[in-house]
């Protein structure tokens, strides 16, 4: 084998292993966003940003929002209730 063969098989080699090392980080990082745990806490500090404004007092508009909503569907289900009885 040339120097300049050998050159490009060394070249080569060390692209691989960068691909091989950058592969791996991808899928830790898929990894580490994939797992329940990361979801979890996710979507616990979406829904805290719903209810609590980013200084850390409540946000009762929305909290208010909700409590209609919910007094609303207990209506509804009791009428509901009422005129199939």
């Amino acid at each position: 084998m040339s120097k300049a063969e050998n050159r490009g098989l060394e070249s080569l080699e060390s692209e691989i292993e960068a691909t091989r090392a950058r592969l791996a980080d991808t899928i830790d990082q898929l990894a580490y966003r994939a797992s329940p745990k990361t979801i979890a806490r996710r979507e616990i500090a979406s829904l805290k940003a719903v209810y609590v404004a980013p200084d850390g007092s409540p946000r009762t508009d929305n909290m208010l929002k909700t409590a209609g909503a919910v007094v609303g569907f207990v209506a509804l289900m009791v009428v509901l209730r009422r005129v199939t009885r």
